[in-house]
């Protein structure tokens, strides 16, 4: 009997690991929140009021930086930008990172730019692995209901106007 118990468990969780139907079903916003590492950035959306936004149709391709990017800017930096004063400042920096279409990671070739939401472009390189702008993505194409997430390990800031 424990053995059939414990073997109906591992293939659950098996079917559940192997199954991604909640990420294909959740908009960009809910699947980065139910990854549990983009808290910051979920607030930075917020605060920027870019939410609804990036659960529209899309497609939207994001590259998303974890928290432990958002940790790595200087001291004081994420609790200035979420500042309601701040709030362009934040919205044009998070736009920055997000490029409009499905951008897959098949898709990407050296040198390659893509102009950003925002207006600026950014540029991907593959030497050493894939990155933009010098942020290594460190886990692609992430599938959302309304697009892509390709998940990054830094902040990248759009240009100086």
């Amino acid at each position: 009997m424990i053995r059939k118990t414990l073997a109906a468990a591992a293939l659950s969780t098996a079917a559940l690991l192997a199954a991604p139907a909640f990420a294909q079903e959740a908009d960009i916003v809910d699947t980065a929140i139910a990854a549990g590492n983009f808290t910051t950035l979920a607030a930075a959306l917020d605060a920027a009021g870019l939410v609804e936004t990036l659960k529209g149709e899309g497609p939207f391709t994001v590259f998303a930086p974890t928290d432990a990017a958002f940790a790595a800017l200087p001291a004081g930096t994420v609790e200035n930008l979420l500042l309601p004063e701040n709030r362009e400042q934040l919205a044009a920096i998070l736009t920055y990172h997000v490029v409009p279409g499905m951008v897959m990671s098949t898709d990407l070739t050296e040198g390659m730019t893509a102009t950003t939401v925002q207006g600026a472009d950014v540029t991907i390189t593959l030497e050493g692995g894939p990155k933009i702008n010098g942020a290594t993505i460190s886990q692609p194409d992430i599938m959302a209901s309304n697009g892509v997430i390709h998940v990054i390990d830094s902040v990248i800031m759009p240009p100086a106007n």
